[in-house]
C-alpha cells in the first residue's frame, strides 16, 4: 500500500480467496477459516514436474484486520477493491462445505495451481444464498464501489452432469451451460446493485452474455474489454 501510494496508484484490488485457500474471516460461516483457510502442501516449479514441499499452509485476516488495512489504505487516498471468487477457483470454500458443490465433495484446498473443476453449484439455491451472506459482510467491511466476483476458469464439467444445474438451465430457458454462468453472475449483479454497489468481473463473464450493470476487467487481451 505504501509502495502504490508513492507511485500514486489509487486503488488495492485485493483477490481474497481461491482454489489454494479462504483468506477472510465470515462470521456466518466460520469453517471458511477453519478448514478453507489450510492446505496440506505447496506445489514447486513447473506442473509437469508435480513436485511438492510437504510444508502445510494457511492462515487468514480477521474482518477487523482488514478494516484497518481499509483504513490505512484510505488515509493514502488507496480504495481497496475486495475478489470473492465465483464460480470457480472454489476449492477454499468447497473444502469447507462441500454441499456448495455439485457432487457433495469430499474436496480439498488445492495444493496445485490452475484451473480445477471443483466448482460451485449454480443450481442450488443454497449456494446463491451462501454467496450473497458472504457478499454481504464483505461489503460491511469494504466500502469501495466494485466488489469484484471474480468469474474466470470455471469449467462447466460438473454442471453438465449436475441435475440441479440442468433443470436450472431448463427452467429458465438457457442455451447452455455458458449462458447458466451468466443467470448466476446476474443473480450476484442483482444483488450488489440493490446494495449500491456495482459487480466487477474478469472477461470470463462475458461469456453467455454480460450481466446488465456488471463492468468487465479483460485480462486476456483488449477485445473483451
Amino acid at each position: 500500500i505504501d509502495i502504490l501510494a508513492m507511485y500514486k496508484i489509487n486503488t488495492f484490488h485485493w483477490h481474497l480467496t481461491d482454489d489454494q485457500g479462504w483468506r477472510i474471516e465470515i462470521k456466518k460461516y466460520p469453517l471458511l477459516t477453519e478448514i478453507g483457510h489450510w492446505r496440506e502442501e505447496t506445489m514447486l516449479g513447473p506442473y509437469r514436474d508435480q513436485k511438492y514441499d510437504g510444508i502445510g499452509y494457511g492462515g487468514f485476516y480477521t474482518q477487523d484486520q482488514a478494516r484497518e488495512i481499509v483504513r490505512y489504505a484510505a488515509e493514502r487516498y488507496i480504495t481497496v477493491v475486495p475478489e470473492i471468487e465465483m464460480p470457480g477457483h472454489a476449492g477454499g470454500a468447497l473444502a469447507a462445505y462441500p454441499q456448495l458443490g455439485c457432487t457433495g465433495g469430499p474436496y480439498e484446498v488445492k495444493k496445485s495451481w490452475g484451473v480445477h473443476k471443483d466448482v460451485f453449484c449454480a443450481g442450488k439455491d443454497e449456494t446463491l444464498e451462501f454467496l450473497k451472506n458472504v457478499l454481504g459482510e464483505v461489503m460491511e467491511i469494504f466500502p469501495s464501489q466494485f466488489i469484484h466476483i471474480g468469474g474466470d476458469e470455471c469449467p462447466k464439467d460438473v454442471w453438465k452432469k449436475c441435475d440441479a444445474c440442468q433443470k436450472r438451465i431448463k427452467e429458465n430457458g438457457l442455451k447452455d451451460e455458458h449462458q447458466l454462468q451468466s443467470w448466476f453472475i446476474t443473480r450476484m449483479d442483482e444483488y450488489l446493485t440493490s446494495k449500491g454497489r456495482r459487480l466487477i468481473g474478469w472477461d470470463e463473464i462475458l461469456e453467455g452474455g454480460l450481466a446488465p450493470q456488471a463492468t468487465v476487467m479483460s485480462w486476456r487481451g483488449i477485445k473483451g474489454g
